[in-house]
C-alpha cells in the first residue's frame, strides 16, 4: 500500500478503501495538519467542498465533470476536506 494520500491514485472501489485506511492514518500521525479534526466539522466541510469540486477541478485544469463522479472523485472529496475552510 502506498503512503502518501495525495499521490495514492483511486481507481475503484478497493482502491478507496485502501485510500481511506491511509487518510485515517494521515489523521492519526498527521493530526496538526488536518483543519477539521472533529466528525461534525469534517461532515459539514465534507458537504461543502462536494459542492465546490468542480472548481477544483476546473482550476487544477482537470477534464473532469464532477455530475459525472467516480470513486477517484470521492477521495478528491476526502482529500480536500482534510484542509478545507
Amino acid at each position: 500500500m502506498k503512503e502518501d494520500i495525495n499521490s495514492f491514485k483511486v481507481t475503484d472501489r478497493k482502491s478507496f478503501v485502501e485510500f481511506l485506511e491511509l487518510l485515517k492514518k494521515d489523521f492519526v500521525e498527521n493530526n496538526e495538519s488536518w483543519e477539521n479534526k472533529s466528525i461534525p466539522d469534517l461532515l459539514e466541510v465534507l458537504s461543502m467542498y462536494a459542492e465546490d469540486i468542480q472548481g477544483y477541478y476546473d482550476n487544477t485544469k482537470q477534464n473532469k465533470n464532477a455530475d459525472q463522479a467516480d470513486w477517484s472523485t470521492f477521495a478528491d472529496i476526502f482529500k480536500g476536506a482534510k484542509i478545507y475552510e
